[in-house]
């Protein structure tokens, strides 16, 4: 196999697709380069002179300006070059592509009431506070794998607790985003059942989030069974009379909860009931090779069903908005993603920092220098379908075709966003390596190289590397596509059988801690 890959016929670099060491000559259109400084594999290197202040271009795009002359066959990265991107002001027109072919599929899942499909059937504990988030996690303690075995449709009971829910404005930005985002789980398709635990005096009481947010506090009397079907079970510590009473009855609670949950059981549905996230973290020079455009056909195929796909993590469209504003239905709908990246700039830029401080210290070792560049290879995991809408974090996102909900890049919070905005499934793409997992809703982690399938297999699912090997990207796409709608019928991710997703609940919120 070639040492090298050029991603299109007007780049300037080549990525290497294995370290390549001075001295060493590729030949690119049988013209020979000799590599003047080590190339690790996953880099770029400069396939020709490079002018200082010029443009660098891959996927045909810039990723930013040469700090200097870059001569042919020099590593191309944090010392050479810098990125610069503009936001435009203001979108007058679009070209959103045709339609796709319509596609028919199906998995087994569990079928709510209000006609939303699970592919999971868990049971959440929610807090409204963090003072209550240890007493939620000692109820779902009581609930361990020998006990659940007698609510053999439920997957389990998780807890979902955050760090907010008082010393906030009441019903401010930040009230908002806590508020939905709860709501969200609350009354997500993979939850059939839930319970609300609070402490008391918290600005995101029960009355508040019935007020505002749809969760109907349903409050039985204790040692009563719960009797109504609206509404969601709620506890306050303070009224129980303290912890410990707190918990018993939560136990309780629950008890009845995952008897009306077990109820449910799996059927075959239409693939149009699928809502995928597609998110990317521990990034590395082959995400945007690999991974990340295979999980865009998988986005194209759930589109093509019938069904929704997600892209988040606004600061990493940042530099490749552009491509998405092209293909949005209305100028409306780009001009919103414009809209949102000029909120970033100037939110990002009030504590001091730039958008390109995203990529990390890992981004970096693994081949990604600017921003724009590592957009630019996120933004592949959207497919090719027209952009229908943008929403706001933690949204109920209820439109069918690819949407974007805003969020920052950080990958619990991102995630957390779209799973209350209703995803069922999450496609996860790493290069560096991730362990994440999220209840309710099953994450499918793609590795974008060989040598990090083989190095975390018990952390992996699925291994986008062999695109390097010669499969093409719709070929994995397909066959990614297929695994998903297994693990919608229920096969158990790696993360799952490894039992994670406790402690990735992180809601983003924005405003000060009063």
């Amino acid at each position: 196999m070639p040492k090298f890959i050029r991603l299109h016929d007007s780049d300037n670099v080549a990525i290497a697709t294995a370290p390549l060491g001075v001295g060493d000559v590729v030949q690119l259109d049988r013209q020979p380069i000799r590599i003047l400084d080590p190339i690790p594999s996953g880099h770029k290197f400069s396939i020709c002179d490079i002018p200082a202040e010029s443009a660098v271009l891959k996927y045909g795009q810039p990723i930013g300006i040469a700090n200097q002359l870059i001569s042919a066959g020099s590593h191309v990265h944090t010392q050479n070059l810098r990125d610069q991107h503009t936001v435009v002001a203001e979108i007058t027109a679009t070209s959103p592509p045709p339609d796709p072919t319509p596609l028919r599929r199906t998995f087994d899942g569990f079928v709510r009431p209000d006609g939303r499909v699970g592919t999971r059937n868990y049971v959440a504990v929610l807090s409204t506070v963090n003072c209550s988030a240890t007493v939620c996690h000692k109820v779902v303690e009581r609930f361990d794998a020998q006990r659940m075995l007698n609510w053999p449709n439920v997957d389990g009971v998780f807890a979902a607790t955050h760090t907010t829910g008082c010393a906030l404005q009441y019903n401010g930005r930040k009230h908002q985003m806590i508020g939905r985002t709860m709501a969200g789980y609350s009354d997500h398709p993979n939850v059939g059942g839930c319970l609300v635990i609070g402490l008391g005096c918290e600005q995101n009481t029960s009355g508040y989030l019935a007020e505002h947010h749809g969760i109907v506090p349903l409050y039985a009397p204790d040692g009563q069974p719960l009797t109504r079907d609206d509404g969601v079970p709620t506890l306050t510590m303070q009224t129980e009379g303290g912890s410990a009473e707190t918990i018993d009855k939560a136990e309780r609670l629950l008890e009845q909860i995952l008897d009306r949950a077990n109820r449910f059981e799996r059927s075959s549905v239409d693939a149009s009931a699928l809502m995928i996230a597609v998110e990317c973290g521990g990034s590395d020079g082959y995400s945007g090779i690999t991974a990340n455009p295979a999980i865009g056909v998988v986005s194209d195929r759930v589109v093509a069903c019938g069904g929704t796909s997600i892209i988040s993590e606004t600061t990493e469209l940042y530099g490749a908005e552009q491509l998405l504003c092209a293909r949005s239905r209305t100028p409306q709908v780009a001009q919103k993603l414009i809209d949102l990246l000029h909120w970033w700039q100037q939110y990002v830029a009030h504590y001091g920092g730039q958008l390109d401080n995203n990529p990390s210290v890992g981004n970096k070792a693994g081949g990604l220098t600017t921003i724009t560049e590592k957009s630019l290879g996120a933004v592949s995991k959207s497919g090719s379908t027209a952009l229908e809408a943008v929403y706001d974090y933690a949204q109920r996102v209820t439109t069918k075709g690819l949407a974007v909900m805003d969020s920052p890049g950080f990958d619990p919070s991102s995630v957390t966003g779209k799973v209350a905005g209703g995803a069922n499934l999450v496609l996860f793409s790493t290069g560096r390596g991730s362990c994440f997992g999220c209840k309710p809703t099953p994450v499918i982690k793609i590795a974008s190289n060989n040598a990090l399938f083989a190095h975390m297999r018990s952390d992996m699912d699925l291994n986008a590397g062999e695109a390097i090997d010669g499969k093409t990207i719709t070929q994995l796409g397909d066959e990614f596509f297929e695994f998903a709608l297994q693990v919608a019928s229920g096969l158990p991710t790696a993360s799952e059988r490894n039992g994670f997703g406790d402690y990735e609940f992180i809601p983003w919120t924005v405003g000060p801690t009063l």
